[in-house]
C-alpha cells in the first residue's frame, strides 16, 4: 500500500507540482527563465528513476511472498534498481557539475554533493545485494539439485 500511495504521490510531483513550480520561478525570477526546463526534465527523470526502484521493489516483494526470490527472475528486478540508480547518479553528477561551476554560494553545491554521494552509497549497497542475491540463487539452485 505505501509502495502504491508513494509511486501515486510522485506521478502528482511529475505532473503537476515540479513542472509548475519551476514555471512559476520562471515568471517570479525572469533572470533564471533559462532554468525552467532542464529543471523540470532532470527532476522529472530523477522521480523517474525513483519510480522505476519502488516498482521494482514490488515486484521483488511479491516474489518473496510467493517464495521465488531465489531466481533469476529476480536479478532482472536488481538490474533495473542497480541502472535506474546509476541513471539517477549520472543526472546528480550533471546537476552537480553545472550548479558547482556557476555557484555563487557554496550551500546548494554541497547539499548536491551530500545528495549525490547518498545516490553512490545507495547505488554500491545495491551492488553488494545483487551479489548476494546471485550466491543465495546459485546456493538454492544446487540444494535443489541435491535434494
Amino acid at each position: 500500500m505505501f509502495l502504491v500511495l508513494l509511486f501515486g504521490v510522485l506521478v502528482v510531483f511529475q505532473t503537476f507540482s515540479l513542472p509548475g513550480q519551476f514555471a512559476h520561478m520562471a515568471r517570479e525570477s525572469p533572470e533564471f527563465e533559462y532554468l525552467r526546463w532542464p529543471l523540470t526534465g532532470a527532476s522529472v527523470f530523477l522521480l523517474l528513476c525513483v519510480q522505476v526502484v519502488i516498482v521494482s521493489t514490488w515486484m521483488l516483494l511479491t516474489m518473496v511472498k510467493n517464495d521465488r526470490i531465489f531466481s533469476e527472475e529476480s536479478l532482472v528486478w536488481v538490474d533495473a534498481i542497480v541502472w535506474a540508480i546509476a541513471a539517477a547518479w549520472l543526472a546528480m553528477v550533471g546537476v552537480l557539475l553545472y550548479v558547482g561551476l556557476n555557484a555563487e554560494d557554496p550551500g546548494v553545491p554541497l547539499a548536491l554533493f551530500l545528495v549525490t554521494v547518498g545516490v553512490t552509497v545507495v547505488g554500491l549497497l545495491m551492488v553488494v545485494m545483487r551479489a548476494l542475491l546471485r550466491q543465495a540463487t546459485a546456493l538454492r539452485t544446487d540444494m535443489e539439485a541435491v535434494i
